[in-house]
């Protein structure tokens, strides 16, 4: 079976190639084809996975090459891992935003909707080219932010793209951890978007645990959550809220914190990995290990700002195993081998959450089979949670609508309309802001 990954050179590749290392079944991957736009990161991660397939009897062939087309052809899964703008692009996005008193995060408020929009055309090319080049292939999109460029790929391709994220899983990981069970035997109840989703509910052999968990001040405030959100906003809510809602949530602290870091998160993983991938021009480098001591950094500084204004202290060492890389085996496994499971994933809602219409891209538990991912049926949101899903589905809309017509006023209208964007003057700042300093946003007009 044929793998393909968009952003081959990206630097979380050898995740997913580890785990492919350690899948022996049937009908597994044999062949992994890198696509990226530079040859240097292609040639330093084709060096790590070397590494790690070392003493790996029957490890996937690995090639890589920079011409798209090429790469899509006779795949029979796509991984879509592209950064459009890169690192640096990344930090231009949180630096614009944050001179406006704004988030700039990569996928939440100015910095996600900036990256949107750069990111959509991209995206929906990639969309068109499969469907003519690979029209049987699922298409699996780890590319930010997950929900909307799912949703515009899936414009295109229908039910056979899936976005994914870890987010999800490792919260859902953390709350069965305190509660004494196993992640692997509990029904989590999450719903919602990309980076906006709540766990309402966590059952083990049918009996909903949270409650338990939530009348417990103690046990609460013992992960990642508890300490971030605080004991009494959790109780409060009657709900666990997954990270990314801190942005939300502590809007002007979180503001604040990232206005007074020494560098903002994508100007630090700019430097960091600019630093990994210059040390991999040395033929004499150990690759593998290079990677290991920078990943190890950058999972453990992952949110450092949030935790920081929260006072949570350093993150817990079994939450910096990341885990993506697994969701993609299990959704490749089930739809490949009709290996049943259930995933949280990004999916088109059809009829699950009714304030939505069909089309709209939502994150909730699914049913994997051979035929794809069917999402389940939910009870619906409470209001304030229902607010905030179709105020930023809105503005997902927008950028949908923004990067397909090209209009600026348009793209002012999704900044206006965010709930972390408090000024039509500023939306107005942010789109002069981004575009004098993004290329791909000069189709703008």
């Amino acid at each position: 079976m044929k793998l393909t990954i968009l952003g081959g050179g990206g630097f979380r590749v050898p995740l997913v190639y580890g785990a492919l290392l350690g899948d022996r079944g049937e009908g597994r991957v044999t062949q992994v084809v890198l696509h990226d736009l530079d040859p240097q990161r292609l040639s330093a991660v084709t060096r790590v996975l070397a590494e790690q397939a070392a003493g790996v009897p029957d490890a996937p062939e690995v090639s890589a090459t920079t011409d798209l087309d090429e790469a899509l052809r006779g795949a029979d899964f796509v991984f879509s891992a592209i950064r459009v703008g890169g690192l640096e692009g990344r930090a231009e996005d949180e630096r614009v935003a944050l001179a406006e008193g704004v988030l700039g995060q990569e996928t939440v408020g100015a910095g996600g909707i900036a990256y949107g929009l750069r990111t959509v055309p991209v995206a929906v090319d990639i969309a068109r080219r499969v469907a003519r080049l690979a029209p049987d292939a699922w298409v699996i999109n780890f590319t930010n932010p997950a929900g909307l460029v799912t949703e515009a790929m899936s414009r295109h391709l229908g039910d056979r793209v899936i976005g994914i994220c870890d987010s999800p899983v490792g919260l859902g990981r953390r709350i069965a951890r305190v509660l004494g069970a196993n992640p692997k035997e509990a029904w989590i109840d999450y719903v919602g978007l990309n980076h906006l989703g709540w766990v309402r509910g966590l059952h083990i052999a049918g009996r909903d645990e949270l409650p338990r968990l939530l009348a417990d001040p103690d046990l609460l405030g013992s992960f990642e959550e508890g300490k971030l959100f605080g004991v009494d906003w959790l109780q409060s809510l009657g709900a666990i809220p997954n990270e990314y809602l801190h942005y939300y949530y502590f809007n002007r602290e979180a503001v604040r914190s990232y206005q007074q870091a020494e560098k903002t998160r994508g100007a630090f993983l700019a430097g960091q990995q600019a630093r990994f991938y210059e040390e991999m021009r040395r033929p004499d480098a150990d690759a593998l290990a290079a990677w290991d001591r920078t990943r190890a950094e950058r999972e453990a500084t992952y949110m450092a700002e949030n935790r920081e204004t929260a006072g949570a202290g350093e993150r817990d060492a079994d939450d910096l195993s990341g885990g993506y890389e697994k969701v993609a085996l299990a959704l490749m496994r089930a739809i490949a081998r009709d290996e049943r499971t259930t995933l949280i994933l990004n999916v088109r809602n059809q009829s699950t959450l009714s304030v939505l219409d069909a089309d709209a891209v939502i994150e909730v538990p699914c049913l994997v089979d051979a035929n794809g991912a069917h999402p389940v049926a939910v009870a619906p949101l409470p209001d304030h949670a229902t607010g905030l899903v179709c105020s930023v589905k809105a503005v997902e809309r927008e950028v949908l609508a923004a990067a397909e017509s090209g209009s600026r006023k348009t793209a002012v209208k999704a900044f206006a309309l965010h709930p972390l964007v408090d000024s039509v003057n500023v939306a107005h700042r942010l789109v002069e802001g981004y575009t004098d300093v993004h290329p791909g946003l000069a189709y703008l007009g």
